[in-house]
């Protein structure tokens, strides 16, 4: 069965950090591509990051950039999320996803920052 199940939200406070995990099942986390978005109350869901299939190119959202690291474990076949630094308007939902056919998600985990 193909499925994203994410794991590691939390509440922090601001500047400390927390690791998401998505556990993939029924493929390979390096054989398509993968990432992050998130959906903050009452916002469009946005783009965080993204690893591709082939070279493992990582991409960041303008926001994010320098505070969070997308990376894969082929071992775990797990993708993940390492967010430092977090910032109170990191505060949202987040969604892992492949580019899988058609695209699928996890069921999102709650991240909240505040002091």
């Amino acid at each position: 069965q193909v499925q994203l199940v994410e794991s590691g939200g939390g509440s922090v406070s601001p500047g400390r950090s927390l690791r998401l995990s998505c556990a993939v099942s029924g493929f390979a986390v390096t054989s398509y591509t993968m990432g992050w978005y998130r959906q903050a109350p009452g916002q469009e869901r946005e783009l965080v990051a993204r690893v591709t299939v082939f070279e493992g190119m990582t991409t960041y959202a303008d926001s994010v950039k320098g505070r969070f690291t997308i990376s894969r474990d082929n071992a775990k076949n797990t993708l993940f999320l390492q967010m430092n630094s977090l910032k109170p308007e990191d505060t949202a939902v987040y969604y892992c996803y492949a580019e899988y056919s058609p695209r699928i998600w996890g069921q999102g985990t709650l991240v909240t920052v505040s002091s």
